[in-house]
């Protein structure tokens, strides 16, 4: 099969493109490189099977290079992720995350590419649910710039279905953590916890701790993409993917000290604007219609992620604390 990956060289990007090529299929992967690590392609570089093109989603060359390939699947990753940004920078998360997705669809419209899967943002699309888990039926609610323009996104993939006969489907994800996730950046908190751990310093937790998450294991999600990738074309939609676990923040320190076996307790600070609550996906319909579950819990996961840190980072140097 061939594919397109955008947002190759990111977190989940590059985690898919290896699992993509470990099952034999082609891969062109796309990254303009802005947060994206050309590093976290050095396996895939290694298979005669994938090429990497060093560009934007936004940008005009995309439809001609879609049009080359001709990808039976795209798998569109390419995003501005951090929440805190997009309050900062409406205009500029909107030019990735709403002009990018349409560039993208426009692509795949013109080479006749059937097959859109998105990475939709399960975290911030349902606003603060009332009920949780919360499913698909639920009316979207975006409370940031960041979760608007990905409903967006979504929104214009289903006009795309229903104009030109594309077959998008749209994964919602929770939030992702894992081997790859950048512990110096500004979304993150598994690995942004790990990092300043791992150097000797507490996290630091933005409100009161309460807030709650579903932490969903990189593997996991990458297994979503690939059966939404290999679905039959009559399916479509948007599809949960998340454990409908709730952790709280708090409770997420303490699990990572724990497994580094420190006593290190966080850092509070004020609130920040744009944040949800409390959020967890129910996961039934993609269990149903993608035969997808998640299988790595949360405490195998944050061993797994702090094992890839230790093997990561400079240990000997200062770390960024905040999260």
């Amino acid at each position: 099969m061939r594919t397109l990956v955008t947002g190759a060289a990111g977190f989940i990007g590059s985690n898919l493109v290896d699992s993509l090529l470990a099952d034999g299929h082609t891969v062109v992967g796309i990254d303009n490189l802005a947060t994206g690590r050309i590093g976290n392609l050095d396996s895939a570089f290694r298979h005669d099977t994938f090429v990497f093109v060093e560009t934007g989603v936004a940008q005009r060359e995309l439809a001609e290079i879609v049009r080359e390939v001709a990808p039976d699947v795209v798998f569109h990753l390419a995003a501005q992720v951090d929440v805190r940004k997009s309050v900062g920078d409406p205009c500029s998360d909107a030019g990735t995350n709403v002009l990018g997705t349409i560039n993208v669809a426009e692509a795949c419209r013109q080479a006749g590419t059937r097959r859109v899967v998105f990475a939709a943002s399960g975290g911030s699309r349902y606003g603060t649910p009332t009920a949780l888990p919360i499913g698909e039926d639920a009316p979207p609610h975006p409370l940031s710039p960041y979760a608007a323009a990905k409903v967006a996104g979504e929104l214009y993939l289903a006009a795309y279905a229903d104009m030109y006969g594309m077959a998008p489907i749209s994964l919602a994800l929770s939030n992702v953590y894992g081997p790859r996730q950048d512990p110096r950046g500004e979304a993150g908190v598994v690995a942004i916890f790990g990092n300043a751990l791992l150097h000797g310093y507490p996290g630091t937790i933005y409100g009161d701790g309460t807030a709650t998450r579903d932490y969903v294991y990189v593997g996991d999600v990458v297994d979503a993409f690939r059966s939404a990738g290999t679905a039959p074309e009559s399916l479509t939609g948007t599809f949960n993917i998340g454990t409908g676990v709730q952790t709280t923040t708090t409770e997420l320190h303490r699990m990572m000290a724990a497994a580094l076996g420190i006593d290190d307790p966080p850092v509070y600070a004020p609130a920040r604007t744009g944040e949800i609550q409390a959020i967890a996906l129910d996961h039934t319909a993609a269990h149903q219609r993608l035969g997808w579950d998640p299988h790595v819990d949360i405490t195998a996961g944050i061993d797994h992620t702090i094992a890839w840190l230790r093997d990561t980072l400079d240990l000997s140097g200062s770390a960024t604390v905040t999260a």
